[in-house]
């Protein structure tokens, strides 16, 4: 009855948080589940990496559907909250804090709640969007460390600006900024831990491993690096998008295909006339002669892509016919290839993915 779905094979998020743990052996992993899991299912992806030692959101909203599915994992609010009644909420589900700016300290130090709250401090090294300046930084520390009730957890963590870059430079300079901020820092006896490395870290610089890993879109099976696959790293695919044809039509030379007819044929030709469109997250900009897969070949797209249709040109698949499965990125066709078709990256299309496409666990 559907015409188009997202599988989701739940054996390949478990696989590829076990080489997470392979590249990062003895740090705690904090798998990120934001924007619906990457487009993957929020509940679903959580319950699939119950294994992990946490969970990251960045939504107040995102963690209380894990609480009411029932998930009893720690959760860490990357964006923090930004008023009391959201500090109120976030105590009561039991969430994990990062704070990044002075009104959030304001908020813990007017707290009126007896529970002890486990914060993370965010500190900015040099990707300039949320978190104290490193000379900021032993303020806001002394602040939280002298909070009423007093936090049960206090951490650090920053984030990366260019850890897919080859060369490291800009890594290591993030590096040289935010360990001597820790260095010798204590709470309550206790060595502070601090959490630097995203998936491109990860898998190619272990300096940046600390205490806890922080991977996103490895744990999907897509690459964090340009012009490479998740299947470089032993990462398997998650994700399948597939649709089917719903029309073939004969098309006379010279006759032109879509909105604005942006494609002509230059013979003539067979189309196949797919359910799929930007109603389903394909990106407009997949232009002519962007892949597709039908019957396990690849043909190519033609004319815009419309909000619920695509069309390919099958003119060399004579056999094609409705019913016939598309397969829009997944085992035959990578993801990050249809996003370079895009010119894009694969994080842009997985997120993509529609609310009204529905996703099949396998």
């Amino acid at each position: 009855m559907r015409l188009i779905r997202a599988r989701i094979d739940a054996s390949a998020l478990r696989s590829n948080l076990q080489i997470i743990r392979a590249c990062a052996p003895g740090r705690r992993v904090m798998a990120v589940v934001k924007a619906n899991a990457y487009g993957h299912g929020l509940v679903g992806t959580a319950l699939a990496l119950a294994d992990a030692d946490a969970f990251a959101v960045a939504r107040l909203e995102e963690a209380m559907t894990l609480r009411e599915a029932g998930l009893k994992r720690r959760i860490v609010l990357l964006e923090g909250v930004f008023n009391a009644a959201q500090l109120l909420e976030a105590a009561r589900l039991d969430l994990d804090l990062v704070v990044h700016q002075d009104l959030q300290l304001a908020l813990l130090e007017g707290y009126p709640g007896e529970q002890r709250l486990r914060l993370w401090l965010k500190v900015d090294t040099g990707m300039n969007r949320l978190g104290f300046r490193p000379e900021q930084f032993q303020a806001a520390w002394q602040r939280l460390s002298t909070l009423s009730p007093a936090p049960l957890e206090l951490r650090v963590l920053t984030h990366l600006a260019c850890a897919d870059e080859e060369d490291g430079l800009v890594t290591a300079e993030q590096l040289a900024r935010v360990r001597p901020l820790v260095a010798g820092l204590t709470l309550e006896g206790r060595g502070v831990e601090l959490s630097i490395a995203n998936s491109a870290a990860i898998l190619s610089q272990p300096a940046t491993h600390a205490q806890w890993v922080r991977p996103g879109i490895a744990l999907y099976g897509i690459s964090p690096f340009p012009g490479r696959r998740g299947s470089d790293f032993g990462l398997k695919a998650a994700m399948t998008l597939e649709s089917m044809v719903i029309a073939v039509r004969d098309l006379p030379a010279g006759e032109r295909v879509g909105y604005g007819g942006s494609w002509r044929a230059p013979r003539p030709a067979r189309l196949a006339i797919i359910a799929a469109g930007y109603g389903d997250g394909l990106l407009r900009s997949l232009g002519n002669g962007a892949p597709v897969v039908i019957g396990g070949q690849r043909v190519p797209l033609v004319g815009r892509v419309s909000m619920d249709m695509i069309a390919a040109d099958v003119s060399a698949l004579p056999g094609v016919a409705v019913g016939d499965r598309v397969e829009l990125w997944g085992a035959a066709l990578p993801v990050e290839e249809l996003a370079s078709a895009a010119g894009t990256i694969a994080y842009e299309l997985v997120c993509a993915v529609s609310q009204r496409v529905p996703i099949e666990w396998t």
